[in-house]
């Protein structure tokens, strides 16, 4: 099964692909994107990298990987979805790929959901508006068992989202590795939607 373009009522996500490698350098030039992710922004070689792995890692669960988020007139409210990304505003980058890391299990029924969105359309509801079709996405058309999130504790606006699609905070552990970033002491927390809570609505 690939990976499904999909819709919400204000965005058109397309499947990540070779073609929007300039979207993504884009994204990642804002070091405020990145500040609970490397505090910088990443060069052209840095972002080749992440292509590169995220389209390895969209390939080995059918149906997982990433998206690239397109709405009309900015997302505002009240906006319908493009038909056609080349007719949308590009919105960000969203995450649905298998567990991955250290540490994370290596299973997969396991997803990780994350979203990276342009500055201008933060604090719009858009990142949960995606982030709950593809909870529905990950359970109800791929068949996960489980669906993780995790961020910095310090991140309070990306644990925002994770709350108010339904997740439930599981964990807050310390990484061995990483960047020292502002806030790193608090470490980093885990969030998760099981596949009973998704049914339990």
């Amino acid at each position: 099964m690939p990976q499904p373009v999909l819709r919400t009522a204000r965005l058109l996500l397309v499947p990540l692909a070779d073609r929007h490698f300039e979207l993504e350098v884009q994204l990642d030039s804002d070091p405020e994107v990145l500040r609970y992710l490397g505090g910088r922004a990443r060069s052209r070689d840095e972002v080749a990298i992440s292509h590169a792995r995220r389209m390895a890692l969209a390939g080995k669960v059918d149906g997982l990987g990433y998206w690239m988020a397109f709405g009309s007139h900015g997302g505002r409210h009240g906006s319908t979805p493009p038909e056609r990304e080349d007719e949308g505003d590009f919105i960000g980058l969203m995450m649905l790929p298998p567990a991955h890391g250290p540490d994370q299990p290596d299973d997969p029924t396991v997803a990780e959901l994350g979203y990276r969105l342009v500055r201008r359309y933060w604090r719009k509801g858009l990142a949960s508006e995606a982030s709950r079709v593809l909870l529905r996405h990950a359970f109800d058309t791929v068949g996960q068992k489980r669906v993780i999130a995790q961020t910095m504790a310090v991140n309070v606006g990306s644990r925002g989202v994770m709350e108010a699609i339904g997740m439930r905070y599981v964990r807050t552990y310390f990484p061995a590795d990483g960047e020292p970033l502002p806030g790193a002491d608090s470490g980093e927390v885990e969030y998760e939607m099981t596949r009973g809570a998704w049914e339990a609505g």
